[in-house]
């Protein structure tokens, strides 16, 4: 009995000892974690809640969009850390119910059962509860952890958007709060990396094709805004003088570089029409639109650097035209007149038939085609780089001038092109000349009525030169050549074969008898170089300089737009 009562009293010890040991365990160990935890979230929480307090004053007022995620993602976290409180105290409460159900189950059981029972089923339960209450505490350190990243998160997003706000606040914020004037702000030692990176380095092939004509123009333009805003007169004359002198160098330096001139040409052209547009005088402010005429200069006269520009200009495209002829010039004898593209010609050679070749390649090397392509080529390069279109215009006539006057001084000097189907071949050729003009819309650039002189040569050589009455058209209709010229292509008349007859020398005498009355200069040769007076039209540009970016392939990072 008293052996019993032993063993009864050593079990009931051993259990409470246990459950003492597990409470201890949850009051020392778990509990006071998870409160530490809960101290820990409350304490991050305070912290959220003044940093975004902080954030909401600073940018207050200035950006709405950012502060409304901020509010939303404040609130959702405070949402999360008092369910997770809430949690945290009902899963506190649970826990100390359980272990007072498990004690008085335990004791009860020491009571009410036998002692081996009572040992049996005390060890089973202790098993129990120690395996759930471990299951348990992974399962809290899971959920803590898990809080951990969501705050980490949290704050993560919040830095995020701290840094969105902040860089808003630096980059949108003026769009809004003011509009921008068409100015580009910079300072005075930027002047040299302006001209280096916006004319030496520029390369045309690097410029977009889709951008607005003349945009390295408009950016020089809006620099000089700057300056005339500023009322500084050194600044503005500095700015002036490295720019033009910029303008030339790039010139020098690629003086055979055909597309590079032109784009020079054009952003010459269009620089000079800027200073023009915005000058404040009334013949050129009366284009612009009321927004415009606000862009206007207000303190300085740009009149003299007008007319440096000008000059400038004339001495480009007097250069520009030079490359095009000196490329094209190989082409026009081997294709205007050589080579033979009628059927039943290229059989047929007058005596005395010399081939020749250029001072390039052997003539066989040129045909029409190639000339046409040429043209297309240089047409194409000109609107890529803006070139105003009546500049455009004036630069094809003077092309078209020198073909027919190349074309037309060989023709004199040989024999063996004087005949009727050369002049065919000629009129033939002229004619896809005229069919270019029309395709690429060129009609009125006059460019057709420079090959007159070579249009009546080929009639000349075509037409009946025998009777009195054909002398006579040739007088009314040859108004392009001079006396000269006329008996010149009579005399070298070479007929190809036996049908045709040597232009007799009373013929010649009888039209020349008609045409002393004319009051022409007695030159047989056509100057080749003469180049036709170039102006440069007043063109305003519609582009309104507030609305100009400067893209980042221009590497002027250092400019500012205003």
């Amino acid at each position: 009995m008293l052996h019993h009562f032993h063993v009864e009293h050593n079990v009931s010890k051993l259990m409470l000892t246990e459950i003492n040991s597990i409470q201890e365990y949850h009051s020392n160990c778990v509990i006071p974690d998870l409160k530490q935890q809960v101290s820990e979230l409350e304490n991050q929480k305070l912290d959220l809640e003044n940093r975004l307090q902080e954030q909401t004053v600073k940018l207050k007022g200035k950006v709405l969009v950012p502060s409304l995620i901020l509010e939303r993602i404040k609130e959702k976290y405070f949402l999360f850390i008092s369910r997770a409180n809430e949690a945290q105290i009902e899963t506190d409460l649970k826990e100390k119910e359980r272990l007072k159900i498990t004690t008085q189950e335990t004791e009860g059981l020491s009571n009410g059962l036998k002692q081996d029972e009572v040992q049996d089923e005390v060890e089973s339960k202790i098993k129990q509860e120690t395996t759930r209450l471990a299951v348990e505490n992974m399962d809290l350190e899971e959920k803590l952890d898990m809080k951990d990243r969501i705050i980490r998160k949290l704050e993560d997003q919040i830095k995020t958007l701290t840094k969105t706000i902040e860089k808003a606040n630096e980059v949108h914020v003026p769009a809004l709060s003011k509009e921008y004037v068409g100015m580009m702000e910079y300072k005075k030692e930027d002047e040299e990396r302006i001209v280096q990176n916006l004319i030496l380095d520029l390369k045309p092939r690097g410029v977009v094709v889709n951008m607005i004509p003349g945009l390295p123009a408009h950016i020089l333009f809006m620099c000089v805004r700057y300056a005339d805003y500023l009322n500084d007169a050194d600044m503005l004359k500095s700015f002036m003088n490295v720019t033009i002198d910029g303008i030339k160098q790039v010139i020098k330096e690629y003086s055979e570089d055909f597309e590079m001139l032109s784009f020079w040409l054009s952003n010459t052209f269009y620089f000079l029409n800027c200073l023009k547009q915005y000058s404040g005088e009334e013949e050129f402010m009366k284009y612009n639109t009321p927004r415009q005429n606000k862009n206007c200069l207000k303190h300085f006269d740009l009149s003299e650097y007008r007319q440096i520009l000008s000059d400038l200009a004339i001495r480009i495209y007097h250069q520009f035209v030079v490359v095009m002829e000196n490329n094209i010039q190989p082409m026009i004898v081997p294709g205007m007149l050589e080579y033979e593209s009628l059927q039943g010609i290229s059989g047929l050679k007058p005596t005395g038939f010399r081939k020749r070749s250029s001072s390039i390649d052997d003539t066989d090397t040129y045909t029409m085609t190639s000339i046409l392509q040429q043209l297309s080529y240089f047409y194409s390069t000109m609107c890529q780089n803006g070139l105003d279109s009546e500049l455009l215009k004036q630069a094809v006539k003077q092309l078209f001038f020198l073909i027919g006057a190349v074309t037309l001084n060989s023709l004199f000097l040989r024999k063996d092109m004087c005949s009727c189907r050369k002049g065919m071949q000629i009129r033939c050729n002229i004619s896809y000349l005229e069919e270019w003009l029309k395709d690429k819309n060129l009609q009125s650039s006059n460019a057709k009525e420079t090959l007159e002189p070579l249009s009546q040569a080929a009639w000349l050589l075509q037409v009946k030169k025998i009777t009195d009455d054909d002398a006579k058209e040739i007088y009314e209709h040859c108004t392009s050549l001079s006396t000269v010229q006329i008996v010149k292509i009579l005399n070298s008349y070479t007929p190809i074969d036996d049908f045709e007859k040597r232009v007799t020398p009373s013929f010649v005498r009888k039209v020349q008898a008609m045409l002393n009355n004319r009051e022409d200069v007695p030159q047989l040769m056509l100057d080749t170089k003469y180049l036709f007076q170039v102006t440069f039209p007043f063109t305003p540009s519609p582009h309104a300089l507030e609305m100009i970016q400067v893209p980042s392939s221009f590497k002027l990072g250092f400019l500012t737009r205003v």
